[in-house]
């Protein structure tokens, strides 16, 4: 028998040349709607092994009167949270009976947005999760029409009840890394802002709050970007001034950027400064000092995405946002002011 053209994925037709039956007999094999004798159903079996064949996923969802993708859409696949969150959303698509597809949208420029979301609406797609993490991300979301089912992603306390959340409230998480700090006997915390997307980032917010319940002075945010240099190019301004003694970062490569900033500099982490990150980065407690951080879960928080995404089309009722609170986790990268050491 002809075996398929190479680079060509076998279709029911190659199976039932292959297996010398015809296309309906390979069908009612895979489907199990009618009996086939069991010759025949050997032989499909047979051809189906020696072919590769794989059944089309989106052609059965389709036939079944299901839509089978999933769209995510971010900024980003390659920073830690970006891709454990996508990670999680696959796992619950997959396990849903979803595919996934992915459209990066690189800008907030309206043009480059417009064409990922026109990306997203080409296939026959279930309903689409936007990645809000940032400018690009908040420009999607608001891009997506009204008729497509649609979760975001956010961090921080959501207000807006139009779109159904699922959110880190990393708001709470910043306010208890700072107390934690404060406690330690640090007169106040400087603060290593990422960018927000067009508000301001609730680790931000946190922070601020706290050192004003507890009556510590509030030092101007460091605004920096996202990578390590980014982190170490603000640690060195940091080092210079002798009244740093706490710092927390608005995630774990820039505390990891901090730290080198420091050490190269001559202060000792933590014991002339203690550095706090955000996010738990695998990498962070294998870094030295190893870091202290306020852990989230990003895989379980697509997975809740998906979840409200299937209660959205369901139409059984209101939808609530999904909140999930991180927290902290102490490591050698923080310790008590130095005088309170011995």
């Amino acid at each position: 028998m002809a075996r398929p053209v190479p680079g060509k994925q076998p279709t029911i037709a190659d199976v039932a040349r292959e297996a010398g039956v015809s296309v309906p007999t390979v069908s009612r094999v895979l489907t199990g709607s009618t009996r086939v004798s069991p010759e025949r159903e050997a032989l499909v079996h047979a051809a189906i092994q020696k072919l590769g064949f794989r059944r089309n996923g989106a052609a059965r969802a389709l036939a079944a009167g299901s839509l089978p993708m999933v769209a995510i859409i971010t900024s980003n696949t390659t920073r830690y949270g970006y891709a454990s969150t996508i990670q999680g959303i696959e796992e619950a698509a997959r396990a849903a009976g979803h595919m996934v597809m992915i459209c990066v949208v690189e800008t907030d420029d309206r043009e480059v947005v417009e064409a990922a979301v026109d990306t997203a609406l080409s296939q026959p797609i279930a309903g689409a999760v936007v990645l809000e993490y940032d400018p690009p991300g908040a420009a999607a979301l608001a891009a997506v029409p009204d008729w497509v089912p649609l979760v975001a992603l956010a961090a921080g306390s959501r207000t807006d009840d139009t779109v159904p959340h699922a959110y880190m409230d990393d708001r709470v998480g910043a306010a208890a890394a700072t107390q934690y700090l404060l406690d330690l006997g640090h007169a106040t915390v400087h603060h290593l802002a990422i960018p927000s997307a067009g508000r301001e980032s609730s680790r931000l917010v946190g922070w601020r709050e706290a050192l004003e319940a507890a009556g510590a002075p509030v030092p101007p945010p460091v605004r920096a970007g996202w990578a390590p240099m980014s982190g170490y190019e603000a640690g060195l301004r940091l080092a210079r001034d002798p009244d740093v003694t706490a710092v927390l970062c608005g995630n774990d490569e820039l505390a990891m950027g901090v730290m080198r900033a420091l050490q190269d500099n001559g202060r000792a982490v933590p014991g002339d400064v203690s550095v706090v990150g955000f996010d738990d980065h695998p990498l962070g407690s294998l870094w030295a000092p190893s870091l202290t951080t306020v852990r989230q879960d990003f895989v379980q928080l697509g997975r809740e995405a998906v979840r409200l995404l299937g209660e959205l089309r369901s139409g059984d009722g209101d939808v609530v946002s999904a909140r999930l609170v991180p927290d902290l986790v102490v490591r050698a990268s923080s310790g008590p002011h130095r005088s309170l050491r011995r």
